[in-house]
């Protein structure tokens, strides 16, 4: 923007002061999570976005107790933190944060994605068996808060492809993943989160047309949320 303030003449002048004069927006929790969670690629960055977005809904709740974006936004700033350190306490608070709120707010979207991709990303990461009796992951109930989420979620690209890239990255062979990735390849972006995920849903959708598992199963997992870091 700095760039624009050597052509302020005459009246513009004072224009421009008061432009330079307005302090820089604070960013949100959501806008502090999606950074972390599609774009930063050092581990110490992401963790310090995601405790500063941690922090800023605590703050928010402390204000307004019932703040539903604030308690998911909290309860997803503390599931990012429990992957990206590989932290098994953490990571059962995390979903323990997370059973909570969909209980609470059975309705909302967002608290049944996350559910679901705890679940799921979970097993993913340590394997059916191992999942389930280390941190009490399951299939069946992950598969079912993602399915909650997309028919919460209206037409938007996140729901969809999030769900998709979750099911390709346990099962490339997945025909729900698949069908969700195509949906989400075509939906609606209204908000920066769902334009990420439209654009890996397209991506994942080229070695899945191509028929090949391994590049797909591959790309699902590192485009999903923190896929760019080797999580423990």
């Amino acid at each position: 923007m700095a760039k624009w303030f050597p052509g302020c003449v005459g009246a513009s002048i004072a224009a421009c002061a008061v432009v330079s004069a307005i302090p820089a927006r604070a960013e949100t929790p959501r806008e502090l999570l999606t950074q972390a969670g599609f774009v930063d690629r050092d581990r110490g960055v992401a963790l310090a976005r995601i405790d500063k977005a941690a922090a800023a809904a605590g703050q928010a709740l402390s204000r307004s107790p019932n703040d539903a974006e604030a308690a998911i936004m909290q309860a997803m700033a503390n599931g990012y933190r429990a992957k990206l350190l590989g932290n098994r306490s953490q990571a059962i608070a995390a979903r323990r944060q997370y059973e909570a709120l969909v209980t609470r707010y059975p309705h909302n979207a967002e608290a049944q994605a996350a559910l679901g991709a705890w679940h799921i990303g979970v097993i993913a990461k340590l394997g059916r068996f191992v999942g389930r009796a280390v941190a009490g992951a399951q299939k069946a109930t992950g598969f079912d808060a993602l399915e909650r989420s997309v028919a919460l979620g209206g037409n938007r690209a996140m729901f969809a492809g999030l769900a998709g890239l979750l099911r390709l990255e346990l099962d490339p062979n997945d025909v729900r993943g698949r069908a969700l990735v195509e949906t989400a390849s075509r939906a609606p972006t209204p908000t920066a989160i769902d334009g990420y995920v439209r654009k890996a849903a397209m991506a994942v959708l080229v070695p899945l047309r191509a028929g090949d598992a391994t590049a797909t199963k591959a790309l699902a997992d590192k485009l999903l949320p923190f896929g760019q870091f080797a999580t423990g």
